[in-house]
């Protein structure tokens, strides 16, 4: 749970980002000329979209399980002096489509790490229902697909993502169920500013004309190999490294569990997208992190009591 002070800098960074945003929003509007003398209402609301963001950001990196609990037992009891102008709940859910814009252009601007060169993918199923309940739903009816992983089945979308050795995520997609992990057209968008070496699993294996495509701009995608393949020299560090490709499923793990990006009490596209969108904005100021770091001090703690 975040405290007040944590809740008013993170505040403080997304108002900031938002005051930049209604600028170049307001510079670029084509402003249309009216015969009429009608006036036109544009009064501000209550709670500004700044105080959505935040809002929205620090419920995923709450205890509680539900938005509505959140807002209604946390928030309207214990944050009314750091949000003086609190609306009902039914109209908070209204100004979260309002508020969907400019928190996507902050997730992707403020919320994604930067490329080292050494970078893990891994993609994350994220069931919009239960398996009971497929021939039932509607919500997603034409948009979700039933896909298929190491767990089961499952009807839904996947959640691509590529982290760096910090476990700051630096690239991710959102797809539907059915799309491979080595899909050309995915890999091609999810590694467009990558540069080095990417780790994955035998589910990322390519053909050599995708490979070399990558490779010329500028990733070398490592892999895992079948037992049906013929082995091929990999350098020690390149299979150290594949040993730590785990760090990504602390990533996702993190991300399902604490940021609670996947649960079945959608009841529209929008506010899908706005709860993908805030779990990774949560994750990002998470104060700690998987990183590949903590993973080779536990193995040199873990070999010296060893050798003791």
């Amino acid at each position: 749970m975040l405290t007040s002070d944590q809740i008013t800098e993170l505040f403080f960074l997304v108002d900031e980002y938002c005051i930049l945003f209604e600028k170049n929003i307001n510079q670029n509007l084509i402003k249309v000329s009216s015969s009429t003398d009608k006036r036109s209402r544009n009064r501000s609301c209550a709670l500004s979209k700044s105080e959505v963001i935040t809002l929205l950001i620090a419920f995923h990196q709450s205890d509680y399980r539900t938005l509505k609990h959140f807002y209604k037992d946390y928030v309207c009891v214990h944050l009314q002096k750091e949000f003086p102008s609190l609306v009902s709940y039914n109209r908070f859910v209204e100004l979260q489509k309002l508020s969907a814009l400019p928190l996507f252009m902050f997730v992707m601007s403020h919320c994604i790490g930067e490329c080292t060169g050494i970078s893990f993918i891994d993609s994350t199923k994220v069931a919009v229902c239960k398996n009971q309940r497929i021939s039932q739903h509607r919500q997603f009816k034409n948009i979700a697909q039933r896909g298929h992983t190491s767990t089961g089945w499952f009807f839904g979308f996947k959640l691509h993502i590529i982290i760096n050795d910090k476990a700051e995520i630096i690239s991710f997609q959102l797809t539907k169920g059915n799309v491979a992990d080595n899909n050309e057209n995915l890999l091609i968008k999810l590694c467009k500013d990558l540069f080095g070496k990417l780790y994955g699993d035998k589910g990322y294996m390519v053909k050599d004309s995708v490979f070399q495509k990558l490779f010329f701009d500028g990733v070398q995608l490592i892999t895992k190999i079948r037992k049906n393949m013929k082995n091929k020299l990999m350098s020690i560090y390149d299979k150290i490294m594949l040993r730590k490709r785990s760090v990504i499923e602390c990533v996702m793990d993190s991300l399902k569990n604490i940021c609670q990006l996947e649960h079945s009490r959608h009841r529209s596209i929008h506010g899908f997208i706005i709860n993908i969108f805030s779990a990774i904005g949560a994750y990002h100021f998470m104060p700690k992190k998987p990183s590949l770091a903590s993973h080779f001090e536990t193995d040199n703690s873990y070999s010296l009591q060893l050798s003791l």
